[in-house]
């Protein structure tokens, strides 16, 4: 239950900031007084990210410190076994610097004169305190990135070992059920439903429309036509020197290789993801960012590959599913992404059961 906490948590506070920016937007667009509201939504969103700031300074003068002093640690009781710290970090400074830099351009992109400058090459209003926010918003994706790196794929992959080793559960199944649902619910907050839009215009807007049968065929098609060539790609890289990562490879099994055991995994891998991913990104960004910006936030979401050729081929998936969106809606997106997850975990299920047999 702790994740799933962790997960309202997390998402509660950044549905709330887009509530609020949609009530300032309700007003503006109804030539209403939006000033005082969309400065609450800033003041707010700059507290969380100023936070982030000072705490990302501190990580990093500490790494700093400890290199300078390697006997710190013990001399404050904060090391483990052999002097080490208790939990091991690729690049203490890195995770740092991951954390401080990225609030601090978040902070940034809340200026107007940026917003502005942004406007000339985006499809953005400047004005627009919703657009001012998902701006920002796109750093929280390079923090979650910076940190999974800083921690190293490797110490990740380790620690989610032990968590299992000492009889910590998690429901995988579930916990990704809420979190694409808690992002699906951002992305309807996001373009305006609960202040400007009813649910079902908020559903238009997203791009989230009943699909007809020639593009449900179209997006099975693609969604079957993608694996075999994600995996001449995957063969590709593998001859010239860049096959799959094994620390990637651990984070991914300790991650999500309890999805690849049953029915119910497989099928939570495909739909879920269907329905959180596509909703925010394709829905909700791909109108406002444009397909090449949404296809970089969507491949940096995918911290667990770190930076690999897995996330280029994650960027290249979101070309594609930014197409399909373009071409047809979000709902064709939606059938493209959950068969191409679901062939692939259905492709491990049967090669794991063709070898226990």
């Amino acid at each position: 239950m702790s994740e799933l906490f962790g997960l309202v948590v997390t998402f509660g506070p950044l549905i709330l900031i887009l509530l609020l920016a949609n009530a300032a937007e309700a007003r503006r667009q109804r030539g209403e007084e939006s000033e005082g509201l969309s400065i609450l939504t800033y003041l707010l969103l700059i507290f969380f990210l100023g936070f982030g700031v000072l705490a990302g300074l501190l990580i990093q003068v500490t790494s700093l410190l400890i290199a300078s002093q390697p006997g710190l640690l013990q001399e404050l009781g904060l090391a483990g076994s052999g002097g080490t710290p208790p939990i091991q970090f690729d690049s203490l400074g890195l995770l740092g610097l991951g954390i401080w830099l990225p609030c601090l351009v978040g902070i940034v992109l809340l200026l107007a004169p940026v917003r502005r400058l942004l406007a000339r090459i985006l499809p953005l209003d400047a004005e627009s305190p919703v657009h001012a926010v998902a701006l920002s918003y796109t750093m929280l994706v390079v923090i979650n990135l910076m940190f999974t790196l800083g921690v190293g794929l490797g110490n990740l992959a380790d620690l989610v070992a032990s968590q299992q080793v000492s009889g910590v559960q998690t429901n995988t199944i579930l916990t990704l059920w809420v979190q694409q649902g808690l992002m699906a619910a951002m992305a309807l907050v996001g373009v305006g439903w609960l202040t400007r839009l009813g649910f079902q215009e908020a559903l238009r807007r997203l791009g989230v429309v009943l699909p007809s049968r020639r593009q449900v065929a179209i997006g099975v098609g693609i969604g079957l036509l993608m694996v075999p060539v994600v995996m001449a790609l995957e063969y590709l890289s593998s001859l010239v020197g860049m096959g799959a990562d094994p620390d990637v490879e651990a984070l991914t099994e300790q991650l999500l290789g309890p999805l690849f055991r049953s029915p119910l995994g497989i099928l939570t891998l495909g739909l879920s993801a269907a329905l959180g991913e596509e909703t925010i990104f394709r829905g909700a960004l791909l109108p406002r960012f444009g397909l090449v910006l949404t296809s970089i936030i969507f491949a940096l979401l995918h911290s667990n590959y770190g930076i690999t050729v897995s996330t280029l081929i994650v960027f290249l998936l979101g070309l594609v599913l930014g197409w399909v969106r373009l071409r047809h809606n979000t709902t064709t997106a939606m059938v493209v992404h959950a068969v191409y997850n679901m062939t692939l975990g259905l492709l491990a299920y049967l090669s794991s059961s063709l070898l226990n047999f």
